[in-house]
């Protein structure tokens, strides 16, 4: 008895340290739950949300990637900016060059029209010898070569002259520059025609290069907004009253209830 007792005595101290201790846990984590009640509360939604939610480092390589990609698109900016000046001047360059053709086409048609008013008019009377055909053949060809070199006929038609294919060396000066004035009014008018076309292409071309350049531009602009994270719960929890109220029947609108027998 007196040994159990002694025994009982030398750990009475070990175990009221335990107690105290015990009792020190317990005391901490019922002040530390007064105080900061949110610490120990488990929210799913919570939880949920910060598992679904990206980390911190996937977000900050998500941006790097961003960056980069913006400065990849914003360079392909710079170059679609320069692209679309470029078919902008060669549209103006185009739409000048048809005004000019215009412009020499309508000189043209005013002398077709003067020297048709003067071929109306009676021709003076020449000796038709030799020499004198081989005159109107020298002035013809002379009168065809000079307009060529002022680019008022194209080779073919220069060609067409002096092998005499749909002209008469024979036909007197004013008959001959009608003709010439006709096959000059003709060319320009082609020329014109397709000064027109080309004018028309490079403004499609300019349209498009402007437009792709707004559309990189836009993507560069968005591809610098920064990354705004969802605060919201990405798996939303339902409501405990939304549950109750889905299993009620919806009332019919419009419908007078019918007893049932």
């Amino acid at each position: 008895m007196r040994t159990a007792l002694s025994s009982v005595l030398l750990d009475a101290p070990r175990a009221a340290a335990i107690w105290l201790g015990l009792l020190g846990v317990v005391t901490l984590a019922v002040t530390g739950l007064l105080l900061r009640p949110r610490l120990f509360r488990f929210d799913a939604g919570v939880r949920i949300r910060e598992a679904a939610l990206p980390s911190p480092s996937d977000l900050a390589e998500h941006r790097r990637d961003q960056e980069r990609w913006a400065e990849e698109v914003t360079i392909a900016a710079d170059r679609a900016d320069a692209t679309a000046r470029h078919r902008r001047d060669e549209w103006l360059a185009a739409q000048d060059e048809a005004e000019r053709a215009w412009r020499s086409y309508e000189a043209a048609e005013a002398d077709v029209r003067r020297l048709s008013r003067a071929a109306g008019m009676p021709l003076p009377q020449t000796d038709r010898t030799p020499a004198e055909y081989a005159d109107r053949e020298r002035w013809l060809h002379r009168a065809a070569l000079d307009a060529y070199w002022r680019r008022e006929l194209s080779v073919e038609q220069l060609s067409d002259v002096f092998a005499h294919r749909g002209w008469d060396p024979r036909l007197h000066p004013v008959e001959q520059e009608l003709m010439l004035r006709r096959a000059v009014r003709d060319h320009l008018l082609a020329r014109q025609r397709a000064a027109r076309e080309r004018e028309q292409a490079t403004w499609r071309a300019a349209e498009l290069a402007a437009a792709a350049a707004r559309t990189l531009r836009e993507e560069a602009a968005a591809a610098l907004v920064p990354v705004v994270e969802e605060r919201e719960s990405v798996l939303p929890l339902t409501a405990p009253g939304a549950a109750e109220q889905t299993r009620e029947i919806p009332a019919v609108v419009g419908r007078a209830p019918v007893a049932a027998y």
